[in-house]
């Protein structure tokens, strides 16, 4: 029983980790894309 709760702990911690690390990734993401389009108003104007 204690194996299986250390099994669902460290699987829910992984699952966490990479959820988190994926928000920040889009929001980097985002980011770049609102670099880029202030850019691009420059070149315009």
């Amino acid at each position: 029983m204690k194996r299986y709760l250390k099994v669902i702990l460290a699987a829910s911690l992984l699952f966490t980790l990479f959820a988190l690390s994926a928000c920040n990734t889009v929001k980097g993401v985002g980011r770049d894309f609102e670099a880029m389009g202030e850019s691009m108003q420059k070149v315009g104007d």
